[in-house]
């Protein structure tokens, strides 16, 4: 039996990145039947760590007829910041097709006291045509390479979790939690699944008060990671996960509200304080 003893604390503080990783590859999850919806989101967000703040962050998603965008920024506060100032962003940019959001491209940056580092992705109906990190990371001998193949049929982590649910039921279902993605984030390639786990309330400070579907989220890594590393492994064994997944108005999309992951060091969240989502109204095609 597994259990969180298997990660010291040191580890469990490096494993922050690749939990934001997981948080930013979580951010969208499209329900069918939304080519003519459009809708914007303006949301806040605060992290704890065993119920002490440990970071902020901003989100906002733009949803046309034609094309979406979205951006992320966020750095640490409280105790974390203290201990491992931080901060980053990232930015997805893309297409609407038949109601499918498919992303054109995908960056994303973070600089801390020791680096910075920032990511860049090309992408084409899923295929990643280009890629790269500056600076340029060592190699290290114990990664499981990244092949062509693995850059195949794969989301950015921005958009990884957009996938359609099936039929035209209400989007917040149990049908919206079971289904699961192919992710490369630009290092490494994984998949994401998720599973129906309830139905809630949630409440935000400002703005969204309603119902959320709750969804579990198993993470399996596939390539461009070093399988000896105890942070990898305690996510991979990891089953308590979770993400809240709530509707932005004016569209058929949940944006995770909550997310929750076990840590030997107490449990981490990222929680929304303000969810502002407005429907805009469908352009209007011009006439001669």
């Amino acid at each position: 039996m597994n259990t969180p003893r298997r990660i010291s604390p040191r580890a469990a503080w490096r494993a922050l990145p690749v939990l934001g990783s997981l948080i930013a590859s979580a951010w969208l999850l499209v329900a069918p039947q939304a080519a003519s919806a459009q809708g914007r989101l303006e949301a806040r967000y605060e992290a704890t760590l065993a119920g002490i703040p440990v970071g902020k962050g901003a989100w906002t998603i733009d949803i046309g007829d034609d094309q979406f965008s979205a951006s992320v920024s966020g750095g640490t506060a409280g105790l974390l910041k203290a201990f491992a100032a931080g901060s980053g962003t990232g930015a997805a940019q893309g297409r609407v097709v038949n109601g499918a959001l498919v992303a054109t491209n995908y960056s994303a940056s973070t600089t801390t006291s020791k680096k910075s580092e920032a990511i860049h992705m090309v992408l084409a109906n899923g295929n990643i045509k280009e890629y790269g990190i500056e600076p340029v990371p060592p190699v290290e001998p114990d990664r499981l390479p990244v092949t062509d193949a693995h850059r195949r049929g794969v989301y950015d982590p921005m958009t990884g979790s957009m996938l359609r649910v099936p039929g035209t039921m209400d989007p917040l279902s149990p049908e919206a939690c079971r289904t699961g993605a192919a992710i490369f984030d630009g290092r490494m390639r994984y998949d994401l699944k998720l599973d129906f786990k309830r139905m809630e309330t949630v409440k935000a400070e400002k703005g969204y008060q309603g119902p959320a579907v709750v969804c579990a989220i198993y993470f399996s890594p596939v390539a461009g990671y070093i399988p000896d590393r105890a942070v990898i492994k305690y996510l991979t064994a990891q089953r308590n996960m979770e993400i809240a997944f709530v509707p932005l108005a004016g569209t058929r999309i949940l944006v995770p509200f909550r997310m929750v992951i076990p840590t030997p060091l107490g449990t981490a969240m990222l929680e929304a304080t303000e969810f502002v989502a407005t429907a805009t109204p469908p352009r209007i095609a011009k006439t001669q």
